[in-house]
């Protein structure tokens, strides 16, 4: 097993405003992703690890690079986190089982070939997918510090295809099995996920998907006279109900669907019609301009974010959209970009309707018909003081800079652990 790693806040790249080795303990995190913007999961624990460090103290993140995805050519450092990069050259399964079995191990080789002993780190932060009986028995023996999980998720059987029989579920609920057994403190990403950890005797606090407010541009999309620019941004699968936005679309009156475009990006028209909910046949009908565009860049979602009238979510109201809260309604409120949606999780605390989006009455087709037909009677003016609501909204509720006093000062916090 050929493990390369590569650093990134350590001399002579530092990140932008590190100090280098810390002069007090910090945190470490630990991730698996295609960090920092892969996905959902490696945007947040982005956030988390700027928010979880103490003023004047970077996080130390040391991420094991997944071996199935390709390593980009150029990679520059990450401002707000030191982060260490480990690599596994080789992507057939006997690598990718060797390499998790070993990665405890190989963290603390990481941490330790950065000049970290066990006295500099503070608390190891662990996603919930990382929840191992090797990795936490390893990392709490060895660092001799709390290990504080970050539970973002709590997937639903009704999710998957082969519902108990489906590996990646299982390995999930094992997860959460341990660590509502091993660790006293977690971070949740809402309120129904941090009751059902509460129940089980965790200190919990709650923080939602965290943004950066400063990396979006400000919104500049055509006036609605033009017609209403909508945007889908992600990969539906199972747990947004992409459909119901088509059929709400199919439903506006011709005339009404000809002033309607929906971008979709994230999926292919393909693996939206294999692996969502959507009706193909509903959307060939569809008279409104709908366009697929793939998987695209972050930078992409960011630029269409800002030319946008509305992003659109709709999702289920009980099982895994109650535990979750989408990371992509933050981001649309921090580009300036309102949302049409329907109220899951704890979205309602943050979405009001005529004020950072329009809420739909509930997830069917009908109820995102009359939304867009609300947003279709909108004045310009009218768009542009919801726009600003919405970024004053993500400045004061997800900005990672808003977080960091209470996060620090929790996974900091020296308890039994």
């Amino acid at each position: 097993m050929n493990d390369q790693t590569t650093m990134v806040g350590r001399q002579p790249r530092l990140g932008r405003g590190s100090t280098g080795r810390a002069d007090r303990p910090r945190p470490l995190l630990v991730g698996a992703y295609a960090f920092p913007h892969g996905d959902a999961t490696s945007n947040r624990l982005l956030q988390l690890a700027r928010s979880a460090a103490p003023d004047g103290a970077h996080t130390l993140v040391v991420n094991d690079w997944p071996c199935e995805v390709a390593f980009p050519s150029l990679r520059s450092g990450v401002a707000g986190v030191d982060l260490h990069t480990m690599r596994i050259r080789g992507s057939n399964y006997l690598t990718r089982m060797s390499a998790r079995l070993a990665r405890p191990v190989r963290v603390l080789r990481a941490v330790r070939r950065v000049g970290v002993s066990r006295g500099d780190v503070s608390v190891v932060l662990l996603p919930m997918a990382l929840m191992t009986l090797g990795n936490w028995a390893t990392l709490r023996l060895a660092l001799r510090c709390p290990v504080v999980v970050d539970a973002s998720e709590r997937h639903d059987r009704r999710q998957f295809r082969h519902g108990w029989f489906t590996p990646y579920f299982l390995r999930h609920r094992w997860s959460t099995f341990l660590a509502t057994r091993l660790v006293d403190r977690a971070t949740a990403v809402s309120t129904t996920l941090a009751d059902y950890l509460t129940g089980h005797g965790l200190d919990v606090l709650i923080v939602p998907p965290q943004v950066d407010c400063d990396e979006f541009r400000v919104p500049q999309p055509p006036s609605l006279t033009g017609g209403l620019r909508l945007l889908y941004a992600g990969t539906p699968g199972r747990k947004d109900m992409l459909d119901v936005i088509v059929r709400g679309i199919s439903q506006l009156a011709p005339e009404h669907q000809r002033r309607v475009s929906l971008t979709i990006a994230g999926v292919s028209y393909e693996d939206a019609a294999a692996r969502s909910d959507l009706d193909v046949a509903v959307l060939d009908a569809v008279s409104a301009d709908v366009t697929f565009l793939g998987r695209v860049p972050r930078e992409t979602v960011l630029t269409l974010l800002s030319e946008s009238h509305f992003s659109m979510l709709v999702r289920p109201t009980d099982g895994y959209a109650a535990n979750g809260f989408p990371s992509k309604v933050p981001e649309s409120l921090a580009a300036g970009c309102p949302v049409l949606l329907n109220h899951t999780s704890d979205l309602a605390a943050y979405v009001h309707d005529g004020v950072e989006g329009l809420v739909l009455d509930g997830n069917g087709p009908d109820d995102v018909r009359l939304a867009i037909e609300r947003a279709l009677r909108l004045r310009d003016e009218d768009w542009a003081a919801m726009s600003r609501a919405a970024r004053s909204r993500a400045r004061e509720s997800f900005d990672h800079r808003a977080w960091r006093d209470r996060v620090s000062a929790f996974v900091t916090t020296t308890r039994r652990s």
